[in-house]
């Protein structure tokens, strides 16, 4: 067992959240969650999360947030420098969730390379109908907050990520079951990670730029056996 102190990569969505599961799984010590938002928009890139919620989802996981704020251009060094705030108290590997994107595992690979640590790719090689699997099966709940809307309509938008999910996307042509592509990603609201879970309480599905999203108005703080 690995006693590692490292940093997670962190959208809030399943992919970041069950690679950062694993890895504490394997023995690695998950010290931050590291979350990048746009410096203009202030919501997470690509998932259109707004920054107080990931803060909110963070809080409920209960490992210290490193929100970064960053830019098209710059993105890499901007990256690299939230590491390199807390390299100097011993951490080791950065945890990234990668599936089987060359280009992606490369990425993380010359981040970490240039920064000195470990690249640790805890879902590299597994089948995306085996990441869902584990996914569902170690108990996560996430919803759906955004698609691709040429690829899924408005009525993926809002869907829970459950076994019902697994057997419709696994059935949709053109689509990677995990989204590897950026066809949809999710927000994880509960799971073995969690010590409180997210509550969603008001939403609406919008169409921004030929892509759906759920425009999460209001979100709380639960207990999980609430």
């Amino acid at each position: 067992m690995s006693s590692v102190k490292v940093v997670a990569s962190w959208s809030g969505g399943k992919d970041s959240s069950l690679s950062c599961y694993k890895a504490i799984c394997e023995g690695y010590d998950v010290c931050y969650l590291l979350n990048t938002i746009s410096e203009e928009y202030r919501r997470v890139r690509f998932h259109g999360m707004e920054e107080t919620l990931i803060r909110m989802q963070a809080q409920a996981v209960g490992i210290p947030l490193l929100q970064k704020a960053t830019t098209a251009d710059g993105y890499e060094e901007e990256f690299k420098d939230a590491i390199r705030d807390v390299i100097a108290e011993g951490i080791g590997g950065v945890v990234f969730g990668d599936i089987h994107l060359p280009n992606g595992r490369e990425w993380a690979e010359k981040i970490c390379r240039d920064l000195g640590v470990q690249a640790i790719e805890p879902l590299w090689g597994c089948s995306p109908e085996e990441i869902l699997s584990e996914f569902i099966e170690s108990g996560f709940e996430a919803t759906v907050v955004c698609t691709q809307g040429d690829l899924l309509g408005e009525e993926w938008v809002g869907r829970r990520v459950d076994k019902a999910f697994l057997k419709d996307i696994l059935e949709c042509k053109d689509v990677d079951p995990c989204g590897e592509n950026g066809e949809y990603h999710t927000l994880v609201t509960n799971g073995p990670l969690f010590k409180k879970r997210v509550e969603i309480v008001e939403s609406e599905k919008v169409l921004r730029s030929g892509y759906w999203f759920l425009d999460i108005r209001e979100y709380r703080l639960a207990q999980k056996n609430a």
